[in-house]
């Protein structure tokens, strides 16, 4: 492992649509640790959600999946998360990007995943048209986006100043740029990593 300033017990956490997914693979591919995404471990077939149908089993599964010295978790679930590991959390990268900027994802992903029948997590197809229907609540995508940004962006920032997650670096990205400009650092980092790596061999 390199050494790495935001640690390696990382949570990648954000609205849906804000590239959670995406960011955390690359983390872990650059630290060199696995990447956990909780939808993964979170649906069934038929998109039955553990969080609801059987919470333990959830929990189980995630505390399993970060029992390891370094990982990077993609996903909120944040209840989870705080009682299974945030205890042993390095840091917390916030994913809080502008409304319009998720639901332009939003419709791009959706309609993208249905057009192709791209296959989630093994076990669910996308549904765009019900995403659509606002009047579902809960079943559409897009009535979850808008009705939680601002609930979520505030327990997020609760939890900046809750006691007991004074151990976490919390690290808000709160636009694509940003997000970018925090890639590419790591990214460099890995490379220097790797540099010093190859100069430590040449010389024995």
């Amino acid at each position: 492992m390199i050494e790495s300033p935001i640690g390696y017990k990382i949570h990648v956490i954000g609205n849906s649509c804000s590239g959670k997914s995406t960011l955390g693979a690359h983390l872990a591919t650059l630290l060199d640790v696995p990447c956990v995404d909780l939808d993964a471990l979170n649906w069934e077939p038929d998109w039955a959600g553990l969080n609801h149908a059987d919470p333990p089993e959830l929990e189980r599964r995630i505390a399993a999946a970060t029992a390891g010295d370094g990982w990077i978790v993609a996903g909120s679930y944040a209840s989870f998360m705080q009682k299974v590991c945030w205890q042993r959390l390095d840091t917390v990268v916030w994913l809080d990007l502008p409304l319009r900027v998720l639901l332009w994802r939003f419709l791009d992903r959706s309609w993208r995943r249905w057009w192709s029948k791209e296959l989630l997590w093994g076990t669910n197809y996308e549904s765009f048209w019900g995403h659509l229907m606002v009047w579902r609540k809960e079943e559409s995508l897009l009535w979850w986006i808008v009705t939680q940004y601002r609930p979520k962006r505030q327990r997020m920032l609760n939890y900046y100043t809750d006691p007991q997650w004074k151990h976490i670096r919390f690290l808000r990205l709160c636009s694509v740029a940003e997000v970018e400009k925090f890639t590419k650092a790591i990214e460099q980092l890995y490379i220097a990593g790797d540099s010093q790596k190859a100069g430590q061999k040449s010389t024995q």
